[in-house]
């Protein structure tokens, strides 16, 4: 399945972006209509059941899947869905791809976990080793609800609004001592079929889910071409899913280029089936750099 339902390509608005570069992030609700959402539900609560099954989920019972479209090619509708792929060519532009993404079911738990501190910025040894202050975006990401997340206490995604400026936030000396929340954190409500687009350096947490609707969510993180992609799907080329994705999901998951980087570098525009995905829409915007070939 490449797309359920496929609306007008349009680029985010100026209001939207000017939020995104206060605050960091976004909320875009009803992004996927009702269809969409029992796709995704359906699939990854079959992917969780599988986890249950073979015993890999987590210790309180949650699963944390990583690379989905391996195993789960049901949701490749989610990698370019035209209501919520427009935040990430408006702000990153035509040569990307995902290089990290993941699944994830959290249900209740009934008792406090131990305490550990969780506030990090995406992005691994890149938030240690680029010397400036801020660092760069580098990576966008969306996350994609699939439960009722419309009150606090549900597991919900926890931010620091405006900290994506800041290169460093206290915290204690080490993740295991109990700290407090930083101040100002916030739990960002939202309903199935919701979206959260955020910047990967914003300050950031899940909390933990007291309640009893399980936590259901798909996230995707985009980068340039020129970062490596974290997830495993270097064998998806061979897999009959893979003839079902249309060029430019081929290309977020890694297809195009011929093993010298050129390609990956954005080289060659004509080459990339997203940059002609835009041109052929006439959203080539001249004034957002990274949309220029």
């Amino acid at each position: 399945m490449t797309q359920v339902e496929a609306p007008a390509w349009t680029p985010m608005s100026a209001d939207e972006r000017e939020a995104f570069d206060r605050d960091g992030y976004i909320v875009v609700p009803s992004v996927l209509s009702e269809s969409e959402i029992e796709v995704g539900r359906t699939a990854i609560l079959g992917a969780y059941e599988k986890g249950k099954r073979d015993g890999t989920l987590g210790p309180t019972g949650a699963l944390h899947q990583l690379s989905p479209i391996a195993g789960v090619p049901e949701l490749a509708f989610l990698l370019d869905h035209p209501k919520a792929f427009k935040y990430i060519w408006s702000l990153l532009g035509w040569n990307i791809h995902v290089y990290h993404s993941h699944i994830d079911v959290h249900p209740k738990i009934n008792e406090k976990p131990k305490d550990w501190w969780h506030w990090h910025q995406d992005g691994g040894r890149q938030n240690r080793e680029i010397e400036t202050d801020p660092r760069p975006m580098l990576s966008v990401k969306l996350a994609y609800w699939f439960s009722d997340v419309s009150e606090t206490g549900r597991g919900n995604f926890t931010v620091l609004p405006g900290s994506h400026k800041s290169n460093w936030l206290p915290g204690p000396p080490s993740r295991g001592v109990p700290w407090p929340q930083p101040e100002g954190a916030t739990q960002i409500t939202a309903n199935p079929g919701d979206l959260v687009v955020f910047d990967r350096r914003i300050w950031h947490a899940r909390s933990d889910n007291f309640s009893d609707i399980t936590r259901v969510g798909a996230f995707f993180g985009y980068t340039p071409r020129w970062i490596n992609i974290r997830d495993e799907v270097a064998d998806l080329p061979t897999r009959p899913e893979w003839a079902g994705l249309n060029d430019v999901q081929k290309q977020l998951l890694g297809a195009f280029g011929n093993g010298d980087g050129d390609h990956q570098w954005g080289h060659f525009p004509e080459k990339v089936p997203l940059y002609g995905a835009l041109k052929e829409r006439g959203l080539l915007d001249s004034s957002i750099p990274a949309l220029i070939p």
